[in-house]
């Protein structure tokens, strides 16, 4: 049998249709039925492109010009945005994204879930999608002996230089990133050098709340001093009052990871305070915390509603983070059990019950695959269960051990259309029937949509 061969070479230069885009936002134009995928062009659109990478089943290609617009395509407000890998879809109009994300979760709930007759509505979107995070960490380097922040350029550790803002960010954040970096120049702080592994600071985070409008800077360093500290925070303070809490943060391992569980608070609070509904949050440092609260309401409150919990429920919420969804459930549950694996989690997740006075919700530390088999075997029946799992998915023991304590409602919270499809698959031949997907837009201008998916019991014949 003859070997297929691409009917394109690299450094080919072609004239396409673009027919789709891939869930990574890349237009898709064919040649005899040969996929290339060519970021920034749009379905509808007629362009011009150059051939960089040819595989045995699909290439890639570089746009060069676009022949024919798309009545999509937007300009977008970002001046590094074709450098930057932070967004990937400003070139498209809001209404086209949402439509897209739509169109992803339909696509994977239909070929790897194979559930057709689930309905997926319409994306819940913002009003203004722009400018709604409210936590950022930026890298730091030099440039002619001046400290420079902004992100890398794509696929590189290469800071772009000439970014003084971010239009996904509260400008509070760029604020407060352009003022530390102005004063530590001043002061002669160095910038982490990678590549040497010298110098001092590595990356400046900012966390603002949303409803407070708080703030806390941390200060994330090689070294375990932080040089100048007292003019640092001295300067920072009294320019700035709305900061609450400035944390240094020491990670001296030649690693991405941002932050190391090294912390001190060198001045002011130990958190800051944010509030989504009518629930008040302690944020720290490390706290997980979602970043765009206006749509995390929309979320919780859709999760809320599929719930539907009772005076008399018991609820369990798998994978519960710092407790955001758990308290939402226990203003309305008899009771409400909550289990993590990260052991500071757990320890916040008790600080915010406290904090709203619920005496309804017990928190636990360990794996929930794990933790939940054991409830059961003490005679825990949950009327409802909740999951928010990381990308990868519930593990399958969770899902096992959901399938075996038969609640008679599950809701699952998503932020992966493609493991929400084949878990919900393993749910349904459980004995589970999805009723409906409710995908909501938490980060505009970018390629991730959330879902949250109800499931009831079906009833035994």
């Amino acid at each position: 049998m003859a070997k297929r061969t691409a009917p394109v070479h690299k450094n080919d230069r072609l004239t396409l249709e673009i027919e789709d885009l891939t869930h990574e936002g890349n237009g898709v134009g064919k040649v005899d039925g040969y996929p290339l995928f060519i970021p920034y062009a749009l379905p509808g659109e007629k362009v011009t492109v150059h051939v960089v990478k040819v595989n045995k089943n699909f290439g890639f290609a570089k746009l060069l010009e676009v022949i024919e617009r798309s009545p999509h395509r937007v300009e977008p407000p970002c001046d590094v945005f074709y450098q930057c890998g932070g967004c990937q879809i400003q070139h498209m109009s809001y209404d086209m994204q949402l439509d897209m994300k739509r169109n992803q979760v339909k696509n994977v709930m239909r070929k790897i879930g194979h559930l057709d007759h689930v309905p997926v509505h319409p994306v819940i979107g913002m009003d203004d999608p722009w400018r709604y995070r409210n936590k950022v960490a930026v890298p730091v380097g030099e440039k002619n002996g001046e400290l420079i922040t902004g992100f890398y350029k794509m696929r590189s550790h290469d800071i772009i230089a000439d970014m003084d803002t971010c239009v996904v960010q509260d400008e509070v954040n760029d604020r407060m990133v352009e003022a530390v970096r102005r004063i530590a120049t001043n002061l002669g702080i160095t910038a982490y050098d990678e590549k040497k592994d010298r110098g001092v600071l590595r990356h400046i985070m900012v966390r603002t709340g949303n409803e407070t409008d708080e703030t806390m800077i941390v200060l994330i360093t090689r070294t375990d001093k932080l040089p100048h500290k007292d003019a640092l925070i001295r300067e920072l303070t009294e320019t700035y009052p709305q900061i609450k809490s400035i944390v240094h943060n020491i990670n001296d391992r030649r690693t991405n990871v941002i932050l190391d569980r090294k912390n001190k608070v060198i001045w002011g609070e130990d958190y800051i305070y944010d509030t989504i509904g009518n629930i008040r949050f302690a944020i720290s440092a490390q706290s997980f915390y979602q970043v765009n609260p206006k749509q995390t309401k929309k979320l919780y409150d859709k999760a809320l509603e599929y719930a539907n919990v009772g005076q008399q429920d018991i609820v369990i919420d798998a994978y519960c983070g710092i407790g955001t969804i758990a308290l939402f459930l226990a203003q309305s549950a008899k009771k409400v059990y909550g289990v993590d694996v990260v052991p500071e989690a757990i320890s916040d997740a008790k600080q915010n019950a406290r904090l709203n006075h619920m005496d309804n919700a017990e928190f636990h530390v360990g794996q929930a695959e794990k933790v939940m088999p054991w409830w059961q075997s003490q005679g825990m029946k949950p009327d409802v269960i909740v999951v928010d799992p990381p990308r990868k998915g519930c593990d399958e023991a969770l899902l096992q051990a959901m399938l075996t304590m038969q609640p008679k409602r599950i809701v699952y919270v998503s932020c992966n259309p493609s493991t929400l499809a084949r878990d919900l698959r393993i749910l349904e031949d459980g004995g589970y029937e999805t009723k409906e997907v409710q995908p909501v837009d938490m980060f505009p201008q970018s390629m991730h949509v959330e879902s949250v998916a109800w499931l009831e019991k079906k009833l035994s014949h």
